[in-house]
């Protein structure tokens, strides 16, 4: 019997999955010194890890769905419900890496990558390794 293979959509959903609890456990680390609580990028409000989302600061697309730049922990109000508070995401942004990069970050949203099963498999695996180090 053969084994069904995984979809692109599927495996890019588990990579995501995994980076975007890591995006949230390091930026709770580095607001907080801690992997249980951290801040919102956009509004700056204290939020335990479960209400953090990561949020994207351009639309995500897969050339920056994985950005590690351009995704930190944000809360839902911010990122669902106020379309990712984008001036107060960029505010922190030039705080954080300066205003160059946070003009290239606002770029990325341009060109368009297609992943290939290796490539979120080995995203995958990278960020679970990550988890594991700031565990």
């Amino acid at each position: 019997m053969k084994k069904k293979r995984k979809s692109i959509n599927a495996l890019r959903e588990e990579a995501a999955r995994v980076f975007n609890r890591w995006v949230r456990m390091r930026d709770c680390f580095l607001a907080t010194g801690s992997i249980h609580y951290g801040e919102c990028i956009s509004c700056g409000e204290p939020f335990p890890f479960e209400k953090l989302e990561a949020g994207h600061f351009v639309p995500k697309h897969n050339n920056n769905y994985f950005s590690e730049d351009g995704v930190h922990a944000q809360c839902k109000k911010c990122n669902r419900f106020l379309s990712g508070n984008q001036l107060g995401y960029r505010r922190s942004l030039v705080v954080l890496y300066g205003e160059k990069r946070t003009s290239e970050l606002e770029f990325e949203n341009v060109p368009f990558k297609k992943f290939t099963r290796e490539e979120l498999e080995n995203l995958k695996n990278y960020y679970k390794e990550k988890i594991k180090e700031l565990k």
